[in-house]
């Protein structure tokens, strides 16, 4: 008999009628022969009053007792949906996070699960109950409650369903599945069918709100199918799982971020260990790095630019004045008025073309672009603020994502047929550490050399003027790095590009710079590109860490750097190439044994 995990959002459960209309929907998946495990979130907004109730009493309550209080709303209606299906003649149970045997780290707020034991559902599933969990909780080593933070439902239901072996893990929610934007924003905006892990992953990292990143990690690194449905009306929703890249369509969404903040420092030693000293501090404080960029140095130094949630920049700001005399870092500003507007799709690792026609589009907008960051499947540029809502329209427009997406036969997608059967015991000790860290690949791209155009005046259209002109010689770039704007007003644009094109890469910027102008070019001929990939980079704030430490302490020096979710991208001199491969391997190798 095949197991369905079934999780219900807050809306989904916010009064009495959408409980029954939950229940209902597990029954029936009960009576079709599934195994039914529930997993409920807190009412409507009752974890927020929660907070608000607790901050009346102390501004700063422990984290150990706001984990005590915020536990309960989940328990709420785990019991709720268990009387609910009492009422329609069906036995259910509720469980807790500890009655499960969910344990954690003993983060409060934002714990990490460590083990699931499988046994006590197991057992109540072969009596024929359904199992409505308690989301977002678990118990540490002293059997304290604990909280795994935003999206913790989620990642319960995705972990529940991996170490349970279920058929799938359904998400109900108040939308129809994962558009190709967010039709809050946007009307036009299109449900895609499916999508595959990674473009989940980035599209949730990026902050598209229906799904947590941190679940997405879960699912990939266990082969989990998701299924994203309305818990309103029936429908197929968008069926989440590994599967090849689209190779017609070269992009399938885009994401504004509207809550980040800009960190920008200028004068940064441009030796081994600056970048290390930088993150490591800021990762001790668990606070998440978005844009990593980093200019090309000049003179001994060097300027770093990064993205925050906005609601982390102050803890940011104050580790930075922390480290800033240590490394003498000359100027400290940052900005609250930008937006993330980016562009993610598999198809674009086998496309060309694609970075032409995003800033094409933005310039048309008569937008200015602030920085650009890129990856092998997600492009992402900062814009002022005022000027998002009218990026993200252009470049939905530009990929056509507003034409209505054919499901190939026009049936509704079905999940894939369950999983080969796997002894219990197996599972669970395979799951064990289920949240670490999964290094993938650690890579060295020796056939690269990097330009830059130094200085480029800030106008709009300067991105879609160098590689529109770029492309139409038929050169492929990888990497592409616009920094943020100097105290001038001038940022500089740097790409990489094969070793084989350098000449004629170069001659052609000579000429992009004496029409802009900029104030000149400058390149490495023998560039090397290292790449750290995996799952949990976002969620593990120090993977970057740990990369710049093997890096400094191996004398080597980067210089540039950019970032995606699930890759992080340095350029370092070729002839340390194998150097920085070998200490990053060690680095890792903890983690790469595994």
């Amino acid at each position: 008999m095949t197991i369905i995990v079934q999780k219900y959002g807050g809306t989904s459960v916010a009064d009495p009628d959408k409980i029954l209309a939950a229940a209902r929907r597990a029954v029936r998946a009960s009576q079709e022969g599934h195994q039914v495990v529930m997993v409920v979130s807190a009412m409507g907004k009752n974890t927020d009053m929660l907070v608000e109730l607790a901050q009346q009493i102390n501004q700063q309550p422990s984290a150990r007792e706001l984990d005590m209080l915020l536990s309960t709303g989940e328990q709420v209606s785990a019991a709720l949906m268990a009387m609910a299906i009492d009422s329609l003649g069906h036995r259910a149970v509720s469980l807790t996070g500890s009655q499960i045997g969910i344990q954690t780290d003993s983060t409060h707020t934002k714990a990490r699960i460590i083990s699931i034991s499988t046994k006590r559902i197991e057992q109540l599933l072969s009596e024929g109950q359904i199992v409505i969990a308690a989301g977002f909780q678990g118990i540490d080593e002293n059997y304290d409650i604990t909280t795994l933070g935003r999206g913790g439902s989620d990642t319960t239901a995705v972990a529940l369903a991996a170490v349970l072996g279920a058929v799938r893990c359904e998400i109900y929610t108040d939308v129809d599945g994962i558009y190709t934007t967010d039709p809050k924003i946007l009307s036009s905006a299109q449900r895609m069918p499916q999508v595959s892990y990674d473009e989940m992953l980035e599209l949730a990292s990026l902050g598209a709100g229906v799904m947590h990143s941190r679940s997405i990690e879960f699912a990939k690194k266990y082969a989990v199918p998701i299924q994203v449905r309305s818990s309103l009306v029936d429908g197929p929703g968008t069926l989440i799982r590994k599967i090849p890249a689209d190779l017609s369509k070269a992009v399938c969404g885009t994401v504004l971020a509207e809550d980040e903040a800009l960190v920008t420092l200028a004068g940064v030693p441009d030796i081994p260990g600056s970048s290390s000293e930088i993150f490591s501090q800021i990762a001790s404080q668990k606070i998440t790095v978005d844009m990593i960029i980093q200019n090309v140095g000049k003179e001994g130094q060097t300027g770093l630019s990064f993205t925050v949630p906005r609601d982390e920049l102050e803890m940011t700001l104050g580790v930075i004045e922390q480290v800033r005399g240590t490394l003498q870092i000359k100027k400290v500003s940052h900005s609250t008025d930008v937006s993330k507007v980016s562009v993610v799709g598999s198809g674009m690792a086998y496309q060309p073309g694609v970075a032409e026609k995003m800033f094409r589009s933005i310039s048309d907008a008569g937008i200015n672009v602030l920085m650009i960051t890129t990856s092998q499947i997600k492009i992402s540029i900062l814009v002022r603020r005022s000027d998002a809502p009218r990026a993200l329209e252009a470049v939905h427009q530009a990929f056509d994502l507003d034409t209505p997406i054919e499901n190939g036969s026009g049936k509704p997608v079905e999940p894939p047929p369950p999983r080969a059967e796997e002894e219990r015991a197996d599972v669970v000790d395979r799951l064990r550490g289920m949240e670490e860290l999964v290094i993938d690949d650690i890579s060295l791209d020796t056939d690269q050399s990097r330009i830059t155009l130094e200085r480029v005046p800030d106008r709009p259209g300067i991105a879609a003027l160098v590689f529109e002109r770029v492309a139409s010689a038929g050169i492929v770039v990888d990497m592409i790095v616009q920094s943020h704007l100097d105290q001038d007003g001038l940022a500089n644009i740097s790409f990489t590009i094969p070793r084989a094109d350098l000449v004629a890469c170069q001659d052609l910027c000579q000429q992009i710079a004496e029409q802009l102008p900029c104030q000149g070019i400058s390149n490495s001929p023998q560039a090397a590109k290292l790449s750290v990939s995996g799952i949990g980079l976002r969620s593990h704030t120090g993977v970057a860490r740990r990369m710049f430490q093997a890096l400094g302490a191996g004398g080597i020096n980067v210089e540039l750097t950019n970032t995606s979710e699930a890759r992080v991208n340095v350029i370092v001199a070729a002839e340390q190439g194998d150097l920085a491969l070998s200490v990053v391997k060690a680095a890792f190798a903890d983690i790469t044994a595994r």
